[in-house]
């Protein structure tokens, strides 16, 4: 680990020299590259040098008590000693959170696709509850959210909702939210006051550009009709809405949120892009097991993740085993739960060993 440290701490010392080259930085689109570079390897450079200052510290402190006769400078140098050691173990772990492999998708925008499961209408009224509850998330998170489609439900819930989630790191925050969350509770539709359990899926899928995911067009059936709506201005009098087929997948998206049909085309091709990605990312997680086994639940979408149970006013995440009171959870207070997720996550990838070497 300390062999790779060194070999980063040299690296980001030749960055900074270059970054601040006049010749680089007359080339903007260079100097950009090198400072994400430069960046990303700020903190772990940090916290090795405050490790090997905590070391030195350490390593004459202990000199000086081999050759220290007065009792009570012995005394404080041995508290000293503690306190160092306590540093250099504490900056050791977190040095080993930061040489993890880090998620290249984690500064990505994110598309979230919610989509009620079992338990009819009060599974399409708690889709719109989850919805509801991601958008004050990323309200306070300052993070922008956008409708792709919807499919809305009589009573007013979603059968279906599609939207784009934007800012960065919203990725690294989301991407735990995949999988089946369950509600329990008294539906609005229930006379005899019972208790109901049904379920919601949530897939959460990173959003990618041409080179990630490549599309041929010509696998690509467009069809243009009119938007539909809850009446009123809200209905277009033009064929603006879009629907994208991938042919040789049977994926399709689409989208009618814009007013403009090539607004909505381009919205369309950008989803289908994220949902090719998502099948490939897919396909290499069920060969990498070891991989799978380490992670808290990032992607399956038959796994259940979540229930939120009304009656008792808790949510129990399974994947941690931890609850969290409901009210504030559906209020879009997700960041405890989130945090919790990503420190489990981190632990077991550090207890296996996982390295990107």
């Amino acid at each position: 680990m300390f062999e790779r440290l060194n070999e980063i701490e040299q690296k980001f010392d030749k960055l900074s020299e270059m970054v601040n080259n006049p010749e680089v930085i007359c080339d903007q689109a260079k100097w950009r590259e090198l400072m994400k570079e430069h960046s990303a390897l700020e903190d772990v450079v940090r916290v090795f040098r405050e490790y090997k200052d905590a070391e030195a510290a350490l390593a004459e402190a202990k000199e000086m008590l081999s050759a220290e006769r007065d009792e009570e400078m012995k005394a404080l140098l041995k508290d000293e000693i503690k306190e160092k050691t306590d540093e250099t173990e504490r900056l050791g772990d977190e040095l080993k959170l930061l040489l993890l492999p880090r998620d290249p998708n984690d500064d990505k925008n994110v598309y979230v696709e919610i989509r009620g499961g079992a338990g009819g209408d009060e599974a399409a009224l708690f889709a719109y509850d989850l919805f509801r509850m991601y958008g004050r998330y990323a309200e306070r998170s300052r993070f922008k959210t956008e409708i792709i489609s919807e499919n809305p439900s009589e009573l007013g819930g979603f059968k279906e909702i599609v939207f784009l989630i934007s800012g960065s790191g919203a990725y690294s925050r989301f991407k735990y939210e995949s999988g089946v969350h369950r509600v329990q509770r008294i539906p609005a539709t229930e006379s005899g006051g019972r208790i109901h359990t049904s379920t919601v899926t949530v897939a959460v899928l990173p959003e990618v550009d041409e080179v990630e995911a490549p599309l041929d067009l010509n696998d690509v059936r467009v069809d243009v009709f009119r938007s539909s709506g809850n009446g009123g201005q809200s209905v277009n009098t033009t064929d603006s809405a879009v629907r994208v087929t991938h042919l040789p997948t049977g994926i399709v998206i689409s989208c009618q949120d814009e007013k403009s049909q090539l607004k909505n085309k381009d919205k369309a091709l950008k989803a289908l892009r994220a949902k090719l990605y998502d099948l490939e990312l897919e396909k290499r997680n069920s060969e990498l097991s070891s991989q799978r086994r380490s992670q808290v639940g990032t992607g399956d979408r038959s796994e259940k993740v979540r229930t939120y149970n009304f009656p008792q006013s808790r949510v129990t995440d399974h994947r941690i085993k931890e609850n969290f009171n409901l009210d504030k959870t559906l209020d879009g207070s997700l960041d405890e739960i989130m945090d919790a997720l990503i420190t489990t996550d981190r632990a077991k990838k550090l207890k296996e060993g996982l390295r990107d070497d």
